[in-house]
């Protein structure tokens, strides 16, 4: 088994500092001078725009005049901005025409450093379901399908509803306090950790993981992919362990001892493991946990809506999936043509990149009403695109509506109001799309 060492693994430190923002921020502060410059308008892959919440008339403008249009020089290189509902599922449905292959480059809008050998490029390639085509897609996603049919969710509800509870119940009245620290960043860690089997003392180590993983913006400064590299080293050194001792015990509910015991997953190389491991923790974490906070933030922006939700519960369960439209916690993935086309006019390249914008899409006005306002009761909130569409739609779609749902029945349970009363700090990205930080103060309605 290519994930399994013979031998005891020997013990290492693992890192838990700084973050990747801290290290990210640290080098703006020395280098930021060195950043590549946008030039073109329609160039929405600089993180600027994300940080400070200013990219919504970007992308109205791009939907009104060109759903798709060419980026011809950006610091990711040349690229295809991919706009609307319409155009978005027309790419996602041709997967064989619009590869997710990371041997083309993958599902994020940044490529390898110049400089890097095909050697280490090969030693450092991180292979995930995510970013395969098929037929190797459809057998790993089928392993780790099982953890989230309906009937593990249901087996879930009771652990998540009691660890959301006991959450919510450490939260401090009329105190301001960090609303993503004490509550998205806990609870959605601590669905990892259930998910892995992974220690309880060391929960954290996946989010320090996760933003790590899933920080494009770290591909700017050539160190810090150094960095990165040597910390994913350490994620998978602790996996590899805890693989170590499942591989000989009986069969479990975890996902570990999933891949131990497919056959389409307990071959993997180290770095396809590391892969997998990363799309996990980077799905099950960033994601929730980003719209766990965007959840309250467009709560306390729209108060016609919390007192809608306060008044009337039965709204949750829609109100969730138009939550999941509205943060939109993944703003883009990546397709690579795999051969000449035409998309809507467009002449597309083999070879060309493709960024599917889902931030945008979530706001296509086509297809929703006022697409900027929170509406809990919005009829069509469904046709959001922030799960992906076709074959490669998340497979943790239903485990993260649960969590959501949940918290906000927990919340009403206990009459919080949650306002934003202090500092807000978005992510500096242009793929997780979300909250550093959200100062928070609850009182009862």
């Amino acid at each position: 088994m290519a994930t399994q060492a013979t031998a005891p693994l020997p013990p290492i430190t693992y890192r838990r500092s700084p973050s990747a923002m801290e290290a990210f921020d640290a080098w703006l502060k020395e280098h930021g001078q060195e950043l590549p410059h946008h030039t073109e308008k329609w160039d929405v892959s600089r993180s600027d725009i994300y940080l400070e919440d200013r990219w919504q008339p970007i992308f109205a403008e791009m939907r009104a005049k060109a759903p798709v249009n060419k980026v011809h020089e950006s610091p990711y290189g040349a690229f295809w901005n991919v706009t609307t509902v319409k155009t978005i599922q027309h790419v996602e449905s041709l997967p064989e025409l619009y590869s997710s292959s990371y041997l083309y480059g993958g599902i994020t809008i940044g490529d390898p450093p110049e400089d890097i050998t095909p050697e280490r490029l090969e030693e450092r390639r991180l292979p995930m379901f995510i970013a395969m085509d098929r037929p190797e897609h459809t057998g790993q996603r089928r392993t780790v399908a099982p953890a989230f049919t309906p009937g593990e969710i249901a087996f879930l509800e009771e652990e998540v509803r009691a660890r959301t509870a006991a959450t919510l119940d450490t939260l401090p009245f009329g105190e301001q306090f960090d609303w993503v620290d004490k509550v998205s960043i806990e609870l959605t860690t601590g669905m990892l950790a259930i998910l892995f089997g992974f220690p309880w003392e060391d929960r954290r180590l996946l989010t320090y993981w996760s933003d790590w993983a899933g920080d494009v913006e770290l591909g700017l400064a050539r160190e810090l992919i150094d960095v990165r590299h040597e910390i994913l080293l350490e994620m998978a050194h602790y996996f590899q362990r805890l693989w170590m001792e499942r591989a000989s015990a009986a069969p479990s509910r975890d996902l570990i001892s999933m891949m131990i015991h497919s056959d389409a997953m307990n071959h993997m190389s180290p770095q396809e493991f590391m892969g997998n491991l990363v799309l996990l923790i980077v799905g099950g974490n960033d994601t929730t946990r980003n719209t766990m906070s965007g959840i309250v933030h467009a709560l306390d922006k729209f108060p016609d809506q919390r007192d809608l939700f306060e008044k009337d519960p039965s709204v949750i369960p829609n109100g969730v999936q138009e939550c999941i439209r509205y943060v939109t916690p993944l703003a883009h993935m990546r397709r690579t043509a795999t051969a000449d086309a035409d998309l809507f006019g467009n002449e597309i390249k083999k070879g060309d990149k493709l960024i599917m914008w889902y931030l945008s899409a979530n706001r296509d006005e086509t297809v929703f009403e006022n697409p900027d306002k929170l509406i809990l009761t919005r009829e069509n909130a469904r046709r959001h695109l922030s799960f992906g569409y076709g074959i490669h739609r998340c497979v943790g779609a239903r485990l993260a509506e649960l969590q959501l749902k949940i918290l906000l029945e927990e919340m009403h349970k206990r009459r919080m109001r949650v306002h934003v009363t202090g500092q807000v700090e978005r992510v500096r990205a242009n793929f997780v799309h979300g909250f550093r930080k959200l100062e928070t103060t609850i009182e009862k309605f």
